[in-house]
């Protein structure tokens, strides 16, 4: 099943799909996370070490099967571009007077996307392997 799954998911044509998701759920981050008010709703329901680890280990995810190269190449760009964004996201939230860019905010996108590398890592070579047997 993971086999099947890891071929489905490291396929060429879903490159661009998952780059596409990639540069959507982003805009979708930016643009909700610097609504006013809307930080403070959604935080009744998960607070924010939850929404950034979660939200960044989707991106990191699909960061990871959208590029090319070995899984190791894959895991580094993944990593890279999420710390990119989480800066970037931080770094815009610093204009807005109701939001603040915070440095553990970062480090917990980066911590996320480390962990989500490393796992994808870690399985989807082993299950690709297993498919050729």
């Amino acid at each position: 099943m993971i086999a099947m799954l890891s071929q489905l998911l490291t396929h060429p044509r879903l490159r661009f799909a998952c780059l596409a998701c990639v540069a959507l759920m982003y805009l979708a981050i930016v643009v909700t996370g610097n609504i006013p008010g809307a930080r403070a709703d959604i935080g009744q329901y998960a607070p924010g070490v939850v929404l950034h680890s979660t939200a960044y280990a989707v991106l990191a995810c699909l960061c990871f099967l959208g590029s090319s190269g070995g899984p190791a190449a894959r895991a580094v760009k993944a990593v890279l571009a999420v710390a990119l964004m989480g800066a970037g996201d931080e770094f815009i939230q610093s204009f807005f007077p109701y939001r603040g860019a915070d440095v553990r905010d970062w480090a917990v996108d980066c911590g996320s996307a480390i962990l989500m590398s490393l796992v994808l890592w870690l399985v989807l070579p082993k299950a690709a392997l297993e498919a050729r047997r």
